[in-house]
C-alpha cells in the first residue's frame, strides 16, 4: 500500500520541478549578453591606487589576504583593469608573467596558482578555468582596442583551450568544469561539481567568436538555468560548490561548507557586467542586500544563518552597484572614492566601479545625490 502511494507522492514534486525549469528555459532564452568596452572606464587615480598596490614590477598581481600567492584569476582581473585605465604598458607586463609563470600546462590552459615561498613556485598544476576565462577575455578585449594581433592569437588559443579541455555534461546540460582535472562525474563520487562564479557571462560571446567549433552559447544558457535551479529553495541563494551527481537539482557539494561566499558574491556582479538584469534573482538579492536587510554577507544556504557580515567598500560596492542597476538609486558618495584594502574586495570595486562609469554614470556622477 506504502508503494502504491508514492507515485501520488512524488507527481506534485514532479510537476512543480518541470514547471521550474520550463519557467527557466523560457527566461534563459530571452537574455542576452551585452558588451562592454572596458577601456577607459577607470580614472588614472583609481588605477594607480590599485596597481602601486597590488601589482608588482614584474607583472604579478598579489593576493595580499592570500599568503602574497598569485592565482590565474588575479592575473586576468589585473588585465582588465589595466585596460579599464588604459594602462598598456601594465597590461603587457601582467601578461608577460601570466605567459611566462602560468602557461605552462601541455593543453593550453594556465595553471592556478603561483607561490611566491614555494619551490618549485607551481606545485598544483591544475588550472582555474574563470582565471582561464578572464586572461582569454583581456587580451581579446585589448588586442581589439590597441590593434594588437599578438594578444589576439593568445586569446583565441587560450579559448580553444578551455572549449577543448573543460566543458563537460551533467544530464542534458553543457557545463564548465572548474578545472580539467578533480571535478567531474569520475573524478569524485558527487561529481560533476562546478561553482556558478567560474561563468564570467560577459566573455562568452567573445570566446564564441575566438573558438566557434565550441558550444558558448549553450554553456552559457545552462549556467543561468543551473543558478535559477540553485536559488529556487528557502534561502535563494547557491552554494559556492555544487554537485550535479547524476543530473539532479543543484546541491552543496561534499567536502565543501555549505555556502553562498566569497565565490558565489561575485554572481550578481558579472550578471550586471554582461546587461544580464532581468533574472528575478536579482532583485531579491538586492532586497536580501540593502542596508534594511543583512548586507552582504557569507551565508549558510542550508538553514539561512550569516556565518560572516562583509562590510569592506568593494562589498558594499557591489550591493551599490546592483541597486543601481535595477532601480536606478545612486551610490552613496562615501563609496564613490576608491580607498583600497585587500585584493579581492578592491579588486571588486573597481570591477564594478568600471561598470558604473561605463553604463550607470549617472549613479556616480558628482551631480548625483
Amino acid at each position: 500500500m506504502r508503494c502504491g502511494l508514492r507515485p501520488a507522492r512524488l507527481l506534485p514534486w514532479l510537476l512543480a520541478m518541470l514547471s521550474l525549469v520550463l519557467g527557466s528555459m523560457a527566461s534563459s532564452q530571452n537574455l542576452s549578453v551585452q558588451p562592454l568596452k572596458i577601456a577607459g572606464t577607470l580614472s588614472s587615480a583609481e588605477w594607480e591606487a590599485y596597481r602601486s598596490r597590488f601589482i608588482e614590477d614584474s607583472g604579478r598581481v598579489v593576493d595580499t589576504a592570500n599568503g602574497h600567492i598569485s592565482h590565474s584569476e588575479g592575473q586576468g582581473y589585473g588585465l582588465l583593469l589595466a585596460l579599464a585605465a588604459s594602462d598598456r604598458r601594465s597590461f603587457e607586463q601582467i601578461w608577460s608573467f601570466t605567459f611566462t609563470e602560468l602557461l605552462i600546462r601541455d593543453d593550453g590552459l594556465a595553471v592556478w596558482k603561483w607561490d611566491p615561498g614555494a619551490k618549485p613556485k607551481v606545485t598544483d598544476r591544475n588550472n582555474a578555468t574563470d582565471g582561464d576565462l578572464l586572461i582569454a577575455y583581456a587580451l581579446a578585449k585589448a588586442g581589439e582596442v590597441w590593434q594588437e594581433p599578438r594578444y589576439t592569437a593568445a586569446a583565441q588559443k587560450l579559448a580553444r583551450a578551455v572549449g577543448k579541455n573543460t566543458f563537460g555534461r551533467s544530464g542534458r546540460s553543457l557545463i564548465l568544469l572548474p578545472g580539467a582535472e578533480g571535478f567531474g562525474a569520475g573524478d569524485r563520487p558527487d561529481g560533476p561539481v562546478v561553482n556558478l562564479s567560474y561563468w564570467v557571462f560577459e566573455t562568452f560571446p567573445v570566446m564564441a567568436a575566438l573558438a566557434p567549433e565550441y558550444e558558448w552559447n549553450r554553456v552559457w544558457r545552462d549556467g543561468v538555468l543551473l543558478l535559477q535551479q540553485a536559488t529556487s529553495g528557502r534561502v535563494r541563494l547557491p552554494a559556492d560548490w555544487l554537485s550535479l551527481q547524476n543530473g539532479l537539482q543543484p546541491k552543496p557539494a561534499d567536502g565543501f561548507p555549505p555556502e553562498f561566499g566569497y565565490n558565489s558574491l561575485r554572481i550578481p556582479l558579472y550578471l550586471l557586467r554582461a546587461g544580464m538584469t532581468d533574472l528575478e534573482w536579482l532583485r531579491a538579492l538586492k532586497q536580501r542586500w540593502s542596508a534594511e536587510n543583512e548586507g552582504v554577507a557569507v551565508v549558510n544556504v542550508v538553514t539561512g544563518q550569516i556565518r560572516e557580515r562583509l562590510t569592506d567598500q568593494g562589498y558594499a560596492l557591489l550591493a551599490a552597484a546592483l541597486a543601481c542597476a535595477l532601480d536606478g538609486t545612486s551610490v552613496p558618495a562615501a563609496l564613490r572614492t576608491f580607498e583600497p584594502s585587500l585584493y579581492y574586495p578592491s579588486t571588486l570595486y573597481l570591477l564594478a566601479k568600471s561598470l558604473l562609469g561605463e553604463k550607470y554614470p549617472q549613479c556616480v556622477s558628482s551631480a548625483a545625490p
